[in-house]
């Protein structure tokens, strides 16, 4: 499919399905993509179907509105990552950019949403809103990054909301805004106190309803908290992308 262009910028969507096989791995009907947002299946291991993002232009830039879908349906396991990093930019158009990303996890199955970090370049404006609908018997791994900036440039514009309902009930629901024109504080103590990078990983998990993990604080800027529900957030802030990711993976580490 083509990319479709208007004055206001590049409209473009994709879309991931993920079914039991019934052979124990999983088969991907649908994998679709559109301009800007390009799939492509790749190696997977054992019953888990891997697919990635590739960026196939730069952005989104101001005006352009990216859509992303991915169902893991009853059985299915599937991995979703991305190529590269996402870079949002200016544009001609001097409206904002906006990313959905729209995601469901059936009964029985899993979805690992790992893609590689978004970074809001200085004089772009990005909105992102993420929302998740895991089933009471699904499992979730979702990963978000956000940097702030290129090396050595101030950040643009970027507001970020996620949501995630487990079999029907909402565990999670904030927005993260930061840059120029945000509401004050976003970079105080009470924010990201002078960090470039924020993120988060929310981990959905059945047997966490039964046995949460305690709260707890692992290093500095970094914590690990239970939701309502089988699910947990680990939540760290640091200075740059690399510090951050590696954060991350500690506390997911520790769930193990």
């Amino acid at each position: 499919m083509d990319r479709v262009t208007t004055p206001g910028g590049v409209r473009a969507r994709a879309r991931v399905l993920a079914r039991g096989d019934g052979r124990g791995g999983t088969a991907l009907p649908v994998l679709e993509g559109e301009g800007p947002l390009a799939v492509r299946r790749t190696r997977g291991s054992g019953a888990e179907a891997h697919v990635m993002l590739v960026g196939a232009m730069s952005g989104p830039l101001g005006g352009d509105h990216f859509t992303v879908t991915a169902e893991a349906a009853p059985g299915a396991r599937l991995r979703v990552g991305s190529a590269a990093a996402t870079l949002a930019l200016p544009g001609q158009d001097k409206a904002p950019a906006r990313y959905d990303v729209r995601l469901s996890v059936g009964d029985d199955a899993e979805l690992r949403w790992l893609p590689e970090q978004l970074i809001s370049a200085h004089g772009s404006e990005l909105t992102v809103a993420t929302r998740v609908d895991v089933a009471a018997g699904g499992r979730l791994l979702l990963r978000e990054e956000q940097v702030l900036g290129r090396s050595g440039e101030e950040p643009g514009r970027l507001t970020s909301r996620l949501t995630v309902r487990v079999a029907g009930r909402c565990v999670l629901d904030q927005e993260l805004a930061c840059g120029p024109g945000a509401p004050g504080g976003w970079d105080g103590p009470a924010g990201l106190a002078g960090h470039r990078a924020a993120g988060q990983l929310v981990v959905v998990r059945p047997q966490f309803a039964a046995g949460p993990p305690p709260v707890r604080h692992f290093a500095q800027g970094a914590a690990v908290m239970p939701l309502a529900g089988p699910a947990v957030l680990v939540t760290a802030v640091a200075p740059d992308g690399l510090r951050l990711r590696r954060l991350l993976e500690e506390g997911l580490a520790s769930l193990d």
